[in-house]
């Protein structure tokens, strides 16, 4: 195992940009890790460790507590598929502004999850201002899948125990409790325990996150299911059953999966080029849609990387909004970690398919 050595840092006042590096040397076409990328002196330059592995947890020996279900979600789950089904046999009586209208509040909301409670407010990634922070907050409230103080608060749990009883969606439960299974029955005690222990102040201090926090249901209501049904039916005259069924709930329905694909899809299937001794994998397809998620393996190898990707803004359009945001103003300090970084631990703990790749 290589020694731990001094990490360097590169900050870029013009792309506002955070670069983590550190020494290689190099022999013919062989990279030598110099310098071992030590994680918690990253953290601590977001003021946060709660999303890194904790290599500590040990799972409780003996028989495992018995499944609890949760009937209401077992059945409010069920009406919704349901109604998403009957939303796209209502496809071809749609007007194309309905379509083009539920593909932007698709877009609108994966937002809200993806460059709000999970690069920014679960892994604090980057900066935002408070009018981003206000349109990411009103995007995720479009998303419905939580706030955004319980959403990150169960995603750093997820991090910090990946693939152990502690984490929510541990994969290694099978893919359909990854995907939605975690939802349909009580959470394993070590979550509920873990979780509490967390440090979640920087998440209690942001008056954006608890005032959504306070306020979670009437938004949802409103944002989710009510402005999305009523845009068409008002503006353009669309039928008031296909404004429901296609923006409303095939559209929410569709965001859902999104996002379970990358915690079930993206642990199971794709390869390992930077840790092949984790779970998480790389996944083009859960990548395109789930809007830049499905570099997976990366993500969990730099959970700090505002990209969650080495290759920027490619198949990843949460990374040009991000970006785009920065060249606005209204976001600062993206983390983001050095090619040198990535080589050295690719040719490191790898499973080797980065030289195909």
């Amino acid at each position: 195992m290589p020694a731990h050595l001094l990490q360097e840092e590169e900050f870029s006042s013009a792309s506002s940009t955070t670069t983590v590096t550190s020494r290689v040397t190099k022999n013919g076409n062989a990279v030598v890790e110099k310098d071992f990328l030590i994680h918690d002196k990253v953290a601590a330059e977001r003021g946060m460790v709660d999303d890194l592995f904790d290599e500590t947890y040990r799972e409780k020996e003996g028989p495992k507590p018995p499944l609890r279900y949760v009937w209401r979600n077992i059945i409010l789950m069920s009406l919704l598929h349901i109604g998403a089904i009957i939303g796209l046999t209502l496809i071809p009586s749609a007007k194309i502004e309905t379509l083009a209208w539920a593909i932007l509040c698709f877009v609108f909301s994966a937002l809200g999850i993806t460059a709000g409670a999970h690069r920014l407010w679960s892994h604090r990634s980057y900066k935002a201002s408070l009018p981003l922070r206000i349109f990411l907050t009103i995007a995720n409230s479009m998303a419905f899948q939580n706030d955004i103080y319980e959403w990150a608060r169960d995603h750093r749990v997820h991090h910090k125990f990946s693939e152990t009883d502690a984490d929510p969606h541990n994969a290694m439960r099978g893919f359909f409790f990854s995907h939605i299974g975690w939802l349909l029955v009580r959470k394993h005690p070590d979550v509920i325990e873990k979780g509490q222990k967390l440090d979640l102040s920087d998440l209690k201090a942001d008056k954006v996150v608890m005032f959504q926090r306070r306020y979670y249901k009437p938004s949802v209501v409103l944002l989710c299911f009510t402005l999305p049904t009523v845009v068409p039916w008002y503006f353009w005259d669309e039928s008031i059953i296909i404004s429901f069924f296609i923006p409303a709930i095939l559209r929410y329905t569709l965001g859902l999966n999104a996002t379970w694909l990358v915690n079930s899809a993206a642990h199971m299937y794709g390869n390992r080029p930077y840790d092949q001794n984790i779970n998480p994998r790389e996944n083009l397809l859960v990548s395109m849609g789930a809007l830049g998620e499905g570099f997976h393996n990366y993500h969990h190898t730099f959970p700090y990387d505002y990209s969650t990707s080495e290759f920027g803004c490619r198949f990843n359009p949460t990374t040009v909004f991000i970006d785009f945001m920065c060249l606005l103003g209204l976001a600062s300090d993206r983390k983001k970690v050095s090619k040198e970084v990535i080589l050295a631990r690719k040719m490191r703990t790898g499973d080797g398919s980065h030289k195909s790749g």
